[in-house]
Parts: C-alpha cells; structure tokens; sequence
C-alpha cells in the first residue's frame, strides 16, 4: 500500500517538473536525465522514501512525461 502511494506521488511530482520544463522548452529526449534527477530530489523531499525507489520510479514518470510532453512541442 505504502508503496502504492508513494509511487502516486511520484508521478505527480514527475509530471509536474516535466510540465515546467517544457513551459521553458528545455525538454529534450536527453535532458529526461537532468528531470530525472530533479524528479527524485524533489521526491526524496516530499516523502523519504528509499532512494532506489524513488529514482527507479522517478525515471519511470519522467520517460512517460517527456514523452508526453514532446509530442505537445513537436
């Protein structure tokens, strides 16, 4: 459950980084390492979790988020 939870927030999170991101238009196929590590700083603030967790997820968010968010721009 716990876990379920938190990999919620993590989307959240993810999502909106990635959303601000490209607001600034510096979202690129190779920047969803930089979101990612943004990503999981800002979920390791908002809910201690494991780090590995965060990241693994994190990275899992951003991939469909920068994804999203490409098609917008392009």
């Amino acid at each position: 459950m716990a876990k379920e939870l938190k990999k919620k927030v993590v989307k959240k999170v993810a999502a909106k980084t990635v959303k601000k991101a490209v607001a600034k238009k510096d979202v690129k196929k190779k920047d969803s390492k930089d979101v990612t590590k943004k990503v999981t700083k800002l979920v390791l603030k908002k809910k201690p979790a494991k780090k590995k967790v965060a990241k693994k997820v994190a990275k899992k968010a951003v991939k469909k988020a920068v994804k999203k968010a490409v098609k917008k721009v392009a």
